[in-house]
């Protein structure tokens, strides 16, 4: 099938004009273009594994949650909405907002923008959702779906034998899909770095009774531990709470966690820019950590989205200040090499004039930022038409919008991971596969990514 063709123009329910009530009320039923694709059976299954970019050692995962405007970030589109504080300026082959993004700017040799990126809905939780499971969350196979963080979590176990953090962390939110049907030993690990430590991993009553206790416990429970009858829900959970003692009272853990206020400045003293700093400290320690999700909003911005305050340009000088520094950072560890890093939000916002409230409203076309593990920098790959509504050369081999799906496959293929694998342990026995429809090779990785 043909799914440029099939999902080239926009639903009746996705368009603008139509209104908010029309809009919600078919969003749950009619979302998303793959929900219509006829069944197929699941044993039918390729069983060539295909050829994998595995530059990637980790992930750093930015969900620029509320949807960035691609026209005033990796898509810029000029005209006269745009304010003389954006500064375009062209850098090679790049147009940019440079007075916007300054730190950017001096780092696009180390980028690649991918601006055909495609939304399947305008659904703020469920495209966020969307792109952390990497399927139609509307669908009931979802239901046990893991982040694909966990996956990749599953998948490095055990290669990490001093491990000391856990194999994927959440940052700077409390909330979000886990590890479905996979063990909860693969769950994410929610954290808002501070610079003052890991937050939550003292006790109240000190460390010599903390200590005490736990002994006391190991104790009580050895015999269980070391029975054959031992059910794997128990197994996970002593796995679970072992991984949590190795947190507690642990001092490389906090050296982690730990920066000064200079370091804050530097990367922009934002809550987004602590969990930059972390980040990189979280790389350079070697720990464990595979795959780190940071969340920054609120880009989603329907009113005032130029005027000073709380606006699209603040989180843009956010984004910007911290990536910048981040970039920079992990290219001189000589870190960047072995780190993809992918920026994007769950979908874009309507190019253009403002609305009447001076804003952006939703839109299916946006674009996203690559960098690290090999990805040649100082590229766009494909390009959308004069007013940035939608795709003009798609940019990649398969001639069509990318889609979550792709963004997903590419992470796991930069990663070495088999993202056409499909696991027979899943509780539906319907097959749990990495890659929504892998045995029909609807979608893969961004490949041009890599040259």
């Amino acid at each position: 099938m043909d799914l440029k063709k099939h999902n080239g123009n926009n639903p009746f329910w996705m368009r603008p004009s139509i209104g908010r009530r029309v809009f919600f009320r078919h969003a749950a039923s009619a979302v998303g273009g793959y929900y219509l694709l006829p069944s197929r059976p699941m044993e039918t299954v390729a069983k060539a594994a295909p050829p994998l970019i595995g530059k990637a050692k980790q992930v750093i995962y930015v969900l620029m949650a509320g949807g960035p405007s691609q026209i005033d970030t990796f898509d810029l589109k000029e005209g006269a909405w745009l304010p003389a504080s954006a500064r375009p300026t062209s850098y090679g082959d790049v147009r940019w907002p440079q007075g916007w993004m300054p730190k950017l700017a001096g780092r696009l040799n180390d980028v690649a923008i991918v601006r055909t990126v495609r939304a399947w809905a305008l659904v703020h939780m469920l495209c966020r959702t969307w792109v952390m499971i990497g399927r139609n969350p509307a669908l009931s196979k979802s239901l046990i779906a893991p982040h694909i963080g966990s996956v990749v979590a599953m998948e490095f176990a055990g290669r990490d034998v001093n491990r000391m953090l856990p194999a994927f962390l959440h940052l700077n939110t409390t909330s979000g899909p886990g590890s479905g049907y996979l063990p909860p030993q693969y769950s994410p690990f929610y954290l808002s770095p501070g610079g003052t430590g890991m937050a939550n991993t003292t006790h109240r009553d000190g460390q010599a009774k903390f200590n005490t206790r736990v002994e006391l416990l190991k104790d009580l429970s050895s015999e269980l531990r070391e029975s054959a009858e031992l059910g794997s829900e128990m197994q996970q959970a002593y796995a679970y709470q072992d991984e949590a003692r190795r947190l507690t009272y642990n001092p490389a853990v906090d050296r982690i966690f730990t920066f000064d206020q200079a370091e804050r400045n530097r990367y922009g003293n934002t809550g987004f820019g602590n969990a930059c700093i972390s980040a990189r400290n979280i790389l350079r320690a070697k720990a464990g950590t595979r795959f780190i999700q940071i969340n920054t909003a609120d880009w989603d911005q329907h009113d005032d989205i130029y005027t000073a305050g709380t606006n699209h340009i603040v989180r843009m000088t956010e984004f910007d200040n911290a990536m910048g520094e981040l970039l920079g950072d992990l290219k001189n560890d000589g870190l960047l090499d072995e780190t993809l890093i992918v920026c994007m939000g769950e979908f874009g916002r309507i190019p253009g004039n403002l609305n009447n409230t001076r804003g952006r409203d939703h839109h299916l076309q946006q674009a996203a930022l690559f960098a690290g593990a090999g990805v040649t920098g100082g590229r766009i790959l494909g390009s959308t038409n004069p007013a940035g509504d939608d795709i003009r050369d798609s940019g990649w081999a398969r001639k069509r919008y990318v889609r979550f799906e792709d963004i997903e496959a590419t992470i796991y293929s930069a990663l070495g991971i088999d993202y056409t694998t499909v696991r027979r342990d899943d509780p539906i026995g319907r097959g749990f596969e990495y890659v929504p429809f892998s045995d029909r090779d609807l979608y893969g990785p961004v490949n041009e990514l890599w040259g």
